[in-house]
């Protein structure tokens, strides 16, 4: 007969399973039942099963868990199985079970329940964010191998915010009726840093040149705004593939990375990264050549139109940029369904690489369907507007990619992707959008100082993203020594569910001009706008703008000019603004070029009559990865109608931000008796300006320029003795540091005016900051 071993007060602590070798009984009957296992001859029986030790759990659950019942023969396995079926459950914190006589005893000690789950010691992580990882919870079983994945859980946590040197000490708490806290004591260690990061096998680049190349950091003093230098799977995975787009891009076909490395320093403080690379051989573009699969395909025009160069190194990106050209140029034909493929033939002896850019007719593909994943308040229709594709349109991977910039830019979201599987059938694709949302809540409190106004202080509130729809609502006011002012706008992008967005500004400024004409103004109005894309490159707003303005405080030794126009105006005018952008980026353009022209007609209604044309454009041209060239011009003509001569808060004015090495409104017509600035009805300006970097780390953000700016600003419709306006040209050269700084961008200038007028106000010195909070 089976003895029962004695159970540990501490009943929270599992022990390991007891198997009770059942002896043989006699006069046992068969079980009839024909479920039931066969019954040998002498062979004991069970009669009855006990349940001892049970609290919340019923007895008779306990029994539907062992799959024994009376009647079973008593049988060592079947017991051995019952035994791991209760500890199965993870209910029970002990299980032993005997046999006395034809009895089955059963005796448990139940898992307690978790009252309550506490952490202690957790200052970078809050609470929440531990429970929702955490798989624990009130009323719930305690049982030791929950708490330990749990533990993992929690240190996961901390190794993905780069502290890998917490630890996560879990602590139980008895309380009556079997019930335990737990509380997970948690020591958060110091942030595991990069101490160094190596390379091994790199004979082109220095080790700091590739180090430049990804995104893991030595950690440094100055990092303290960022975490690069927090050690990061993720980001070392992809920094193995940013360095192969890097020598890829530089010539080498054949690099490749052995292995990435990151060993913990002893003392888990500290992590010591080694990159393992094989360069291969350098090769250079061989020859070119375009073969067309498909018969009303020329492939003479389409390698016309390729740009690389034989001799040039290898570069994978401006092949793959080639690829997507030549796309273009076919898709523009009207063929959706086309592949362009470049075949590489290496040539290892010459260390050249020819390619054949061959045009195959694609599989016939549809979409079926677009799916968008992820937009908890954005709505489905702000991000399906966005697209250049729609269910049952030819799929067109041009158009996707576009679709997706076209989606990002939109800023609602911190993270876009858009990839296409497989449909239902062989030529249909579901297009899956999946996208992660961030805030477009904006409440901004700005300081700065800039040398066209002064010091400034902004507060700004902002929603770009209103309601989940798309819409722009602002308000915003500015204080600065110059100027003041308060503006509400708000802008719908797609004005009755079309691509034309429209919007109204209200708005009350004042500025001080005594500076540079001797009077203040105030402006108070508002403004309707709309704006629509004609074509992909060429879009136009069109604007209506209603103001009271006031010219006012004209002092007492300003010119008679000035003095004129003193008083009180309303301004009643329609304006328009043609583009024709090919830039690669709106917001941080480095490549392509653009073209404004813009007209402004008052008098529609008010007491002021004018006509304003402007014609504006800049080209970008990117000479080398972070050196780039941007030249860009502007001209302008300003004429009264009726019998109105033009003002003079209405004409343009030359100097400051738009001619640098001359002070705001210092070059151009003058009234010399009084230096009061007279502005101009005519005017052109243009500046050329070389960005290149320092050599600084790049999280410094820290690049420097040189710049030429050109201009000349003439005809007013004053004359006298005293009136100076030459015409002439105004010219000036000067070197520059841009600052993209934690507390804003900082913009230092210092420039000299080379060809100037006597009569003309310069400066050598121009600095802006600002910063929002």
């Amino acid at each position: 007969m089976g003895t029962l071993s004695p159970l540990d007060e501490a009943r929270a602590q599992s022990s390991a399973p007891t198997i009770i070798e059942p002896a043989p009984s006699e006069g046992a009957a068969p079980d009839s039942r024909s479920d039931s296992p066969a019954v040998q001859p002498g062979q004991p029986v069970l009669e009855e099963i006990e349940v001892r030790g049970a609290q919340r759990i019923e007895p008779a659950t306990v029994r539907s868990y062992i799959g024994l019942q009376p009647g079973d023969p008593i049988d060592a396995n079947r017991i051995n199985e019952a035994l791991k079926a209760l500890f199965a459950t993870d209910y029970f914190a002990d299980v032993a079970i005997a046999v006395e006589g034809r009895t089955l005893i059963v005796e448990v000690v139940e898992n307690p329940i978790i009252n309550r789950i506490a952490f202690e010691g957790n200052q970078r992580i809050e609470n929440e964010t531990l429970n929702s990882e955490v798989r624990l919870r009130p009323r719930l079983v305690y049982t030791r191998t929950a708490v330990q994945n749990d533990v993992r859980r929690i240190l996961d946590l901390y190794r993905r915010s780069g502290r890998f040197a917490a630890t996560v000490d879990p602590k139980v708490i008895q309380q009556r009726d079997n019930r335990v806290d737990l509380v997970f004591e948690i020591d958060e260690g110091p942030l595991t840093g990069i101490e160094k990061i190596s390379f091994i096998g790199n004979r082109y680049f220095s080790d700091s040149a590739l180090r430049e190349e990804i995104q893991t950091k030595e950690s440094r003093w100055y990092r303290f705004l960022s975490s690069a230098d927090v050690y990061d799977p993720d980001r070392l995975t992809f920094d193995r593939e940013l360095l192969r787009r890097f020598y890829l891009a530089e010539g080498f076909a054949d690099f490749r990375v052995v292995s990435a490395v990151a060993e913990l320093s002893e003392d888990r403080e500290n992590f010591f990264v080694t990159f393992t690379i094989e360069e291969g051989e350098r090769y250079q573009f061989g020859e070119f050549d375009v073969i067309s699969r498909i018969p009303d395909v020329d492939p003479e025009p389409l390698q016309r139109s390729i740009e690389l160069e034989s001799g040039d190194w290898y570069n994978a990106n401006a092949v793959e940029d080639t690829v997507l050209q030549l796309t273009e140029l076919v898709g523009d034909q009207g063929y959706a369904f086309i592949e362009v493929r470049p075949n590489v033939d290496r040539n290892r002896d010459e260390k050249t690489i020819d390619i054949t850019f061959e045009v195959l007719d694609g599989p016939r593909t549809y979409v079926e369907r677009i799916e968008i994943r992820g937009n908890t308040r954005t709505e489905d229709e702000v991000i399906r507007r966005e697209f250049l594709l729609v269910e049952g349109d030819a799929f067109n991977a041009t158009r996707l990619r576009r679709s997706r910039q076209r989606i990002s830019d939109l800023g609602f979201f911190k993270q876009v992707e858009v990839n296409n599987v497989p449909g239902s059938e062989q030529d249909r694709t579901v297009v899956q959008v999946d996208v992660e949302e961030q805030s477009t809540g904006q409440l901004n409190i700005g300081a700065g100082y800039s040398t066209q106004v002064g010091a400034l202080a902004e507060f700004a509130i902002r929603e770009r993203n209103l309601l989940g729809k798309g819409q722009d609502l602002r308000l915003s006011t500015t204080l600065a020594q110059s100027r003041q002012s308060i503006d509400l706008s708000f802008t719908e992008p797609y004005f009755l569910d079309r691509q034309l967005s429209a919007g109204f500004d209200l708005f009350h400024t004042l500025r001080d001009n005594q500076d540079e004409a001797s009077f203040d103004s105030q402006e108070t109005g508002f403004g309707l706008r709309t704006a629509y894309e004609i074509t992909r490159d060429w879009r136009q707003r069109l604007r209506y703008r209603f103001a009271r303005e006031i010219v006012e405080n004209v002092g007492d030794d300003a010119s008679r000019f000035v003095k004129q126009q003193e008083g009180t105006d309303y301004v009643s005018s329609v304006g328009q603004s043609l583009i024709y952008d090919q830039r690669n980026s709106r917001v941080d353009p480095t490549d392509g070029y653009f073209v404004e022209l813009g007209n402004d007609l008052a008098g529609v209604g008010g007491t002021v009559n004018y006509f304003r044309t402007t014609v504006r454009g800049a080209y970008y041209f990117p000479l080398a990865t972070d050196y780039r060239l941007s030249v860009g011009a502007e001209v302008g003509h300003l004429a009264g109608w009726g019998e109105d001569d033009t003002r003079i808060k209405d004409r343009f004015f030359l100097g400051g931000d738009n001619l640098r090495g001359f002070e705001s409104s210092g070059a151009g017509p003058r009234d010399i008796a009084t230096d009061d600035s007279l502005g101009g009805n005519q005017f052109a300006s243009s500046t050329a300006e070389f960005t290149f970097p320092l050599g600084l780390p790049e999280e410094f953000g820290v690049t420097g320029a040189l710049f030429t700016d050109v201009g000349t600003l003439t005809s007013v419709d004053e004359s006298g003795a005293n009136v100076r306006d030459t015409g002439s040209v105004r010219a000036s050269v000067g070197t520059g540091l841009n600052w993209r700084s934690p507390f804003g961008p900082v913009r230092v200038d210092f420039s000299q005016a080379v060809v100037k007028e006597d009569f003309d106000k310069t400066e050598i010195f121009r600095f802006s900051f600002g910063t929002r909070f």
